[in-house]
């Protein structure tokens, strides 16, 4: 299986995932600008932005898929994120998740990692 047709496995069993724990999907692959968001929910009034990161068995045994979260791109999904707030009006609480999707053949493993990292605030 290619990278992309692992990637779009590994973001729809994350969503099945966050259905399966009540989780609102409001949008999946949601783009601002040049940037994604994999998926955005919404649990106990609270807007989770969720990045997925998918890996073969053994890509992932060389790294954790969750550490591909560099902070530049932790600060695309906030700026990202931001967007998603206003266009919809929303005024709610967010948190950011990482999900990591270790793909095995048949078999997947499936790690939820809430609040992952804050937003840093600049002074």
């Amino acid at each position: 299986m290619d990278k992309d047709n692992i990637g779009k496995l590994g973001e729809t069993l994350a969503a099945d995932f966050l259905k399966n724990k009540n989780y609102e999907i409001l949008a999946q692959n949601w783009t601002f600008k040049h940037e994604e968001i994999d998926i955005i929910a919404l649990k106990n009034k609270i807007l989770v932005v969720v990045e997925v990161k998918t890996r073969s068995a053994q890509s992932a045994a060389v790294a954790e898929p969750f550490l591909a979260i560099t902070r530049e791109k932790q600060r695309h999904l906030i700026q990202a994120a931001n967007a998603f707030i206003e266009k919809n009006f929303l005024d709610v609480e967010v948190r950011f998740d990482i999900i990591s999707v270790i793909i095995a053949g048949e078999k997947h493993i499936i790690e939820h990692i809430e609040d992952a990292f804050y937003p840093i605030l600049k002074k």
